[in-house]
């Protein structure tokens, strides 16, 4: 692709775009400029990834085809204003902020702009991303396949109405999260048992790695994967007991529809 990209913002979620972006090959570093507010983030993007930097949020946007918007929702109005009238004629504007509608920034735009809306989540580092996208208006099929290629690079991506981008917070976006909690509760199981720390993550890693990689490619139910598990009288379905009985369901779904409301609230 020879487009330029332009993070205003190097945090946590553009790093990890840039590492997808950047694996996959589909845009070399040199077209890629990012800005921090802090130099050690910028040192920090630099040594990562050998990509342009700068202090100046005015020059990124100045210099892309394709800006990126990935700062904290709070910050989108200032943020905006100081980069609206720095875009390129025809530059396409993405925004990764949960809570920022597209006819909020449309308004803070106060122009006519391209905008497409994603919501990606950080697994895009090692290339596994699950992401949502949805355009205004003025945003071509082409331009609509462009962004998703780049979101493809590092990951499965799916184009959705905006209605549904609250459900994708919930869902996608913060639930790297939830599993992150579940791994790190295993080993911690593992290790109360005898095992080492270091074997016990990798074991519970990469057990979780392999049940959602059966989701994905059988395509039967989870509730049919879990089942051919259970053995009469085994020992899985004893620990599938506890987890029923300490509420290991209902408890996912409470949070995740909190994860979904405050995304909502946000927006308001």
């Amino acid at each position: 692709m020879d487009k330029t990209i332009g993070f205003i913002g190097g945090g946590n979620m553009a790093s990890a775009m840039i590492g997808g972006i950047l694996q996959s090959g589909i845009v070399q570093k040199e077209r890629i400029i990012a800005t921090a507010r802090t130099a050690q983030t910028l040192h920090s993007l630099t040594e990562r990834f050998g990509i342009r930097t700068t202090h100046s949020n005015k020059e990124a946007a100045g210099q892309a085809d394709i800006v990126f918007l990935a700062v904290k929702p709070y910050l989108f109005p200032d943020i905006i204003a100081e980069v609206k009238d720095s875009l390129q004629a025809g530059a396409l504007v993405v925004s990764i902020a949960a809570g920022q509608s597209i006819s909020s920034i449309e308004k803070m735009f106060r122009k006519q702009i391209k905008l497409v809306r994603a919501m990606p989540n950080t697994p895009a580092l090692v290339g596994e991303a699950m992401s949502a996208l949805c355009t205004n208006k003025f945003v071509s099929e082409q331009e609509l396949a462009d962004i998703t290629a780049i979101f493809q690079s590092f990951g499965a991506c799916e184009v959705v109405p905006e209605a549904m981008i609250d459900s994708v917070v919930g869902v996608a976006g913060s639930s790297p999260a939830y599993v992150y909690l579940f791994i790190e509760a295993m080993a911690d199981a593992a290790v109360a048992d005898g095992m080492p720390r270091a074997m016990a993550y990798k074991f519970a890693a990469q057990s979780v790695l392999g049940s959602a990689k059966m989701v994905l490619e059988t395509g039967m139910h989870p509730g049919a994967l879990k089942d051919n598990v259970c053995s009469p009288g085994g020992t899985t379905i004893e620990a599938v007991a506890v987890l029923e009985e300490e509420g290991m369901r209902s408890a996912i779904i409470k949070a995740q529809r909190a994860c979904v409301q405050k995304s909502r609230d946000m927006g308001k």
